[in-house]
């Protein structure tokens, strides 16, 4: 059959393709059609620009819900024509992998898209467990970044928004959470004291891979507060560790502060009978806040284009942040849909 993608031919080219596929079925496989499929932006620009290597040519995304085309004779728990949300790439048609969960009949298979992302910042409450009252300061108001913000709030804590472009705090203010301050002004760290009476948040969850805002995130977390890395760092930065250890291992004015890393992976994709978390658990909470509107999506997508747009787009997401933050693929109207 016939089927189109979004490649990587090489560092910084983007090309959508038509290729012809063989989805011949084991028993226990499927074939979805893809409808719609989300942009990772911290992830796929990296691989995009090269500072994460990979293998080009490189087929992007992993984030994207589709509707079940054929079913292997052994497969129970899935039937023709259910949306789907899978880790599968940005892709017409494909069989999906280990992970793939049924998206819930009343939802919008567009938005349901988020729930991807919406599982890496779920890991945040994890492995952080905030509590009622705290705060916490989530730096970059990219989506992961936005919807961790608004779990957090979710779960009661007060919740300061940190990033450098005006327009993604706008965003987060939209999404109810209501303290943004941006990284472009110098008494940031003195506006957050304030806030905090001197005390410094709780958490600060690091949502953009950018290793630099280590100095921000020790300047403005309390005496035995925890630093959580969300987002994967990326790039070089040359510095002193000393502080950054001094800060850990010492206890004062700001010691004794922990590094914690949250990497969605880190959970089993399934209940196993021995861990409280799993992938697929979280995936159905977050269906369940959204069903009930307790957190803000369509707020998140500033595009929803043809996957042959695909190079503007993620132009846009490089070269314009201010406008590009939730970017999907409509694969709806494709040649082979």
């Amino acid at each position: 059959m016939n089927m189109t993608q979004i490649c990587f031919s090489e560092i910084g080219t983007v090309i959508y393709e038509q290729k012809k596929a063989d989805f011949s079925l084991n028993a226990d496989e499927m074939l979805i059609r893809t409808c719609y499929s989300l942009v990772s932006a911290g992830t796929e620009l990296a691989k995009l620009t090269g500072l994460q290597q990979v293998n080009y040519p490189f087929i992007p995304g992993n984030r994207a819900v589709g509707q079940v085309i054929e079913i292997g004779n052994s497969m129970q728990d899935f039937s023709v024509g259910d949306y789907v949300f899978a880790h599968t790439p940005h892709i017409s048609h494909t069989k999906p992998g280990r992970f793939c969960v049924k998206v819930p009949g009343k939802m919008n298979p567009c938005h349901a898209t988020l729930v991807g992302l919406g599982l890496v910042a779920m890991t945040v409450l994890r492995v952080a467990r905030p509590e009622l009252g705290d705060h916490a300061a989530v730096i970059g108001m990219g989506v992961v970044g936005n919807l961790c913000g608004q779990l957090l709030r979710n779960a009661g804590v007060e919740v300061v928004a940190i990033d450098t472009v005006e327009k993604r705090l706008e965003i987060a203010r939209r999404c109810a959470i209501p303290h943004t301050f941006s990284a472009n002004k110098q008494n940031i760290q003195t506006e957050i004291m304030n806030l905090t009476n001197g005390r410094g948040v709780d958490y600060v969850v690091e949502a953009t891979g950018n290793p630099e805002t280590i100095d921000l995130a020790t300047s403005i977390c309390m005496k035995q507060g925890e630093i959580i890395l969300l987002g994967s760092p990326r790039g070089e930065y040359a510095t002193d560790m000393v502080p950054l250890l001094n800060s850990v291992h010492l206890w004062r004015p700001h010691g004794s502060i922990q590094l914690r890393g949250a990497h969605e992976w880190r959970y089993p994709l399934y209940p196993d009978g021995y861990t409280k978390h799993s992938m697929a658990r979280n995936a159905e909470i977050f269906f369940r806040l959204m069903e009930s509107n307790q957190v803000h999506i369509e707020e998140l997508i500033t595009h929803i284009i043809p996957p042959d747009q695909a190079e503007s787009a993620y132009d846009g997401l490089l070269n314009h942040p201010d406008q590009y933050l939730g970017v999907i693929f409509d694969w709806t109207n494709t040649s082979c849909y």
